[in-house]
């Protein structure tokens, strides 16, 4: 693997904080060590040298220019004759590259992860603020900016776009958006905001018909999605530990009780976070969809996929025991919701590599989570990997 990285990407400016900053940024080893339990005193795990694809990565570093855009679009919601246009973002190159030198690049050499898909920060999507056009000229930026790291950093990055949703409109509005980041900036995917409002949803569930014009571009487009929510508007839901798993478990009883894949068979979703509480509830859902007269759950399996974005390891393997493995693959979503250090391991929570190293998976099982399930799920990503010499 080849790393390309910049110096002088200093991890402590404004575009590096993690999101729970988000908003104050457009506004303006612990004890334990030696536990006798702690992994970090047992064997370490055999090292996975092969192809390692995070399908899970976010752009929380983005450089200070793109947030004082936002800042200055948010306020002008009122008065949108003072909202920048799009083109109005200057960002250098060396900007660009120093942006995600210091941290997605430092990281993904360090823990031997071959490159990312990676996205607009998730959190800074805001669908529930201002109206269709806010959501779209942000999306704009945002995506253009992901499109300039995966060009200057082929061998690192690969582009997911965000789509300009927003509360009460059809997502049919997002299609257009979605077409150009496919066919124009060699995107593979994009992430799918299941509640727009921000917590409070107020737009139908992803199996209706509301729904249908995205997921009709999306097969056309052979793309799949990231069913993914962004900032928490409603205070009862944190953002990262409620709202993000909220939405995650929520979509996954959305599938369980309707017939969205008879309609879209080859529709691929993958939901995040190690699937929110579904691994441990996995009795409830099959008790569930039996009750109801649904099929089991197994009839989802070709539609529907988990990532690994769990951070301890009895979470990783629950995961593995419960989903089949070709429905696991493998994300840390760094540099994103828990940047700190296990007391109980003395690595970082996001390092989820290890968990998977660690998990009693067949060396086959291992490679398909590694990277074999994503060159599935996201059939554009091969051509990418060629492209950039990663794979012959």
């Amino acid at each position: 693997m080849t790393v390309e990285i910049e110096p002088g990407a200093g991890a402590s400016c404004p575009c590096c904080l993690p999101r729970r900053g988000f908003m104050r940024g457009l506004a303006g080893l612990g004890a334990g060590l030696g536990a006798a339990v702690s992994i970090s005193a047992q064997a370490e795990p055999a090292r996975h040298t092969g192809l390692v694809i995070d399908c899970h990565g976010h752009y929380t570093t983005e450089p200070a220019a793109m947030l004082a855009w936002r800042k200055r679009q948010v306020d002008a919601i009122n008065d949108p004759a003072q909202s920048p246009s799009p083109a109005d973002l200057k960002v250098s190159d060396d900007e660009v590259r120093a942006s995600v030198s210091d941290r997605q690049l430092k990281l993904q050499s360090e823990r031997g992860i071959s490159l990312a898909l990676f996205s607009p920060r998730a959190g800074g999507m805001g669908h529930h603020i201002g109206n269709a056009r806010t959501s779209l000229d942000w999306s704009i930026v945002s995506n253009d900016m992901i499109h300039r790291v995966a060009s200057l950093m082929p061998k690192n990055f690969v582009g997911v776009c965000q789509l300009p949703q927003t509360p009460g409109v059809s997502p049919k509005n997002c299609t257009a958006e979605l077409e150009r980041c496919v066919k124009e900036l060699g995107f593979v995917g994009c992430n799918v905001n299941p509640d727009p409002s921000g917590g409070y949803w107020t737009d139908p569930p992803l199996s209706d018909r509301f729904w249908y014009p995205l997921w009709e571009k999306m097969v056309e487009l052979d793309v799949p999605g990231m069913v993914h929510v962004s900032a928490s508007a409603n205070r009862n839901f944190q953002a990262t530990g409620a709202h993000y798993i909220n939405g995650d478990t929520s979509a996954f009883m959305q599938f369980v009780t309707s017939d969205l894949f008879k309609d879209f068979p080859t529709l691929r979703l993958i939901i995040p976070h190690g699937g929110g509480a579904v691994p441990y509830h996995w009795g409830r859902y099959r008790g569930l969809a039996q009750d109801m007269k649904r099929p089991p759950l197994s009839a989802l399996m070709g539609n529907v996929f988990f990532d690994t974005c769990v951070y301890h390891q009895p979470g990783i393997d629950l995961l593995l025991k419960v989903v089949p493995s070709d429905n696991v693959l493998f994300a840390s979503e760094m540099v994103g919701a828990v940047n700190g250090i296990d007391p109980e391991t003395g690595h970082a929570y996001d390092d989820t590599k290890r968990y998977v190293e660690a998990a009693a998976l067949s060396d086959a099982d291992r490679a398909k989570v590694f990277a074999g399930n994503a060159l599935k799920v996201y059939p554009r990503l091969p051509d990418k990997l060629r492209a950039a010499g990663l794979v012959p």
